[in-house]
């Protein structure tokens, strides 16, 4: 069957994909040497992981690395610009042991190489926040994409109804609880610091009205033996408030600035934090939600990341530009609106391209 046949039931194909709940490492566990159709992205959409484009030639680290131990004034100018130029940026010296990222990364690792048998029972395609809590899918966008991303997800509910850690896998259990304490601390402090980057008091966006709603996305990106022909993550931008994200040594994330994509080179102990929609709607775009992308894994090591996506934990509260940052001279750029409604429309649409920005913009 060629590319452009007219009978392809693409409809078929991923029902067949999704009835052996075994994600993308079942198919490199397979043994194929061919990325199948139903990943396949248009070419608008690939990218040369061995040629990525950057505006720096020389390779230099763009992308902030900030001290978290340094004066409080520079650290508030250091979030602040770069939440306004990237909505991305990475800190060190946060106060979580190295020891606790190693074993986490580690424990998300082990969870996704656990014998099919024992994954394909948490296999599920209901969102965490509606189901048991705990989850193992491929792409939860897989039925409304144009194409699949080649990568497996662990999902997990922490906030505001906690999952019963037994439905937690035990392989992760323990590194996933104390990943929520010590990240639920470091989001507070980090919406304090950015706060008075606004010129708001350092406790105005705390709370349950930002960040109560906690979820974690244990990604695995295992050898894709075509990475020309799919992606890890498709182009996207996320719709809350924050987002903490721990990666390992391997590589592959993207963030998109001046119509250019830059590597966001991984730092040894470092957390990756990138501001979403939320974010930037309630800041009238003071700060901005940094668009990113990850390829498809070219290597035969996998790669795994684990993000920790925070969010108003409350669905009806409505958000909309802070009075404090509106002025006749930079009037509301964007509607009000409930979290519900931005939540509704972010999971009814695919993921390739996605920003509730645009949505809610006047």
């Amino acid at each position: 069957m060629t590319t452009n046949s007219n009978d392809y039931d693409r409809r078929k194909d991923l029902e067949e994909f999704e009835d052996t709940k075994l994600g993308v490492k079942g198919l490199v566990d397979s043994g194929i040497t061919h990325v199948p159709r139903i990943f396949h992205h248009p070419p608008e959409t690939l990218f040369d992981h061995e040629q990525p484009q950057t505006p720096n030639p020389d390779g230099e680290q763009i992308i902030p690395v900030i001290d978290l131990s340094g004066k409080h004034e520079e650290v508030v100018k250091q979030l602040r610009d770069a939440s306004a130029k990237f909505g991305f940026f990475q800190v060190i010296n946060h106060g979580i042991s190295v020891s606790l990222l190693d074993r986490l990364l580690d424990a998300i690792k082990a969870f996704h190489e656990l014998q099919a048998e024992e994954k394909m029972q948490l296999y599920r395609r209901e969102t965490v926040t509606a189901g048991s809590g705990v989850g193992f899918y491929s792409n939860y966008d897989l039925f409304q994409s144009k194409a699949a991303s080649w990568r497996d997800t662990l999902a997990i509910r922490l906030a505001p109804i906690p999952v019963d850690p037994s439905k937690i896998p035990e392989v992760c259990r323990t590194e996933m609880m104390e990943w929520d304490k010590e990240v639920k601390q470091l989001a507070d402090q980090l919406m304090g610091l950015l706060s008075e980057g606004l010129g708001l008091s350092a406790d105005k966006l705390t709370g349950t009205s930002y960040l109560g709603r906690r979820a974690v996305a244990g990604q695995y990106y295992p050898y894709c033996p075509e990475p020309n022909k799919t992606v890890g993550i498709a182009s996207h931008t996320d719709p809350g408030i924050l987002t903490v994200l721990l990666q390992d040594q391997v590589g592959g994330l993207q963030v998109k600035y001046g119509g250019s994509w830059i590597n966001l080179t991984p730092v040894r102990s470092a957390l990756v934090i990138n501001l979403g929609d939320l974010f930037q709607i309630i800041s009238n775009d003071e700060y901005k939600s940094g668009e990113h992308r990850v390829y498809a894994n070219p290597f035969l090591k996998p790669r795994v990341s684990i993000a920790f996506f925070l969010s108003p934990g409350i669905y009806e509260n409505l958000y909309g530009p802070l009075p404090e940052l509106v002025s006749p001279e930079r009037p509301a750029l964007y509607q009000q609106h409930t979290f519900s409604d931005l939540v509704k429309n972010f999971f009814s649409k695919e993921l390739e391209g996605k920003s509730m920005t645009s949505y809610f913009r006047l």
